[in-house]
């Protein structure tokens, strides 16, 4: 699975790291130094889905230190990106690798397995799997910015709650991982692990998107017209005047998407 450009990665960071709820994010940390041992006196982060790097630098800033990322991605091009932006100042182990080929995941050692916004993209039996191995070693999973199905627009438009249900038929496709769970997939994700006997706390960790976000909110407009454009009842016109209402209003509206945090910890 692959098909994130730098430059889309690029605009949404800052509202990805906003977003993030600092009360798991800080525990996380808190549990990387417990988790710490003699016979790794480094701990391990896998993160799932890498890209350049967003998960190693939101954690860096809240102050995660002596840490070796093993950064797994498909694509190289981020991969490269993101050793190009840290590899003289972190700890890097860079593994190109489908993720869906669960059983060779680079997961070995590792303290925590974190993933940003992959979950929702992913499918129950590549969550079965991969949980499965997770849970042979007892490790503590972190996954960030997993999508809910909310969407709420200041000003309003007429069209707004078709146009929500019908992008939400779409993410219900399969995005590479198998028809993808979705707005579900945090409900899944914790009622999986905590069925492994994990402690599993979730907490929102919603887009605000506003006149500073306006870059990322023109992007995210049209390829939300482009998800909705064919297949889901919509009109080439009700697409069109969505999307052109929704644009001039960018520097001057509002967007709340909900997402929710997931952190479970081995019992």
């Amino acid at each position: 699975m692959s098909g994130f450009s730098i430059s889309w990665l690029n605009l949404r960071e800052s509202a990805d790291f906003a977003a993030r709820d600092k009360t798991l994010a800080t525990k996380v940390l808190e549990w990387l130094g417990q988790a710490n041992d003699y016979t790794s006196p480094d701990r391990i982060i896998v993160d799932l889905g890498a890209g350049t790097g967003s998960t190693l630098r939101a954690l860096t800033k809240l102050g995660a230190n002596n840490i070796v990322w093993r950064l797994v991605d498909l694509d190289g091009k981020l991969l490269d990106e993101a050793l190009r932006r840290h590899g003289k100042q972190c700890l890097i182990e860079d593994y190109q690798a489908d993720l869906t080929i669960t059983e060779e995941l680079p997961l070995t050692g590792a303290h925590i397995i974190s993933a940003s916004a992959l979950f929702d993209l992913a499918s129950t039996a590549f969550i079965d799997a991969l949980v499965n191995r997770i849970d042979a070693r007892k490790t503590a999973v972190y996954a960030a910015l997993n999508y809910d199905g909310t969407t709420t627009w200041t000003p309003a438009h007429p069209l707004d709650e078709k146009i929500l249900a019908a992008f939400n038929q779409d993410q219900l496709r399969d995005k590479g991982f198998g028809p993808a769970l979705g707005p579900q997939c945090t409900n899944y994700l914790q009622q999986v692990l905590e069925n492994k006997g994990y402690t599993v706390s979730i907490n929102p960790s919603p887009w605000e998107l506003s006149a500073k976000d306006e870059a990322m909110t023109s992007e995210l407009i049209s390829g939300i017209a482009s998800a909705v454009s064919e297949g889901y009842g919509l009109t080439k016109q009700e697409v069109d005047d969505w999307k052109t209402f929704r644009l001039t209003h960018v520097a001057d509206g509002h967007c709340t998407i909900g997402h929710w945090d997931l952190l479970a910890l081995p019992g």
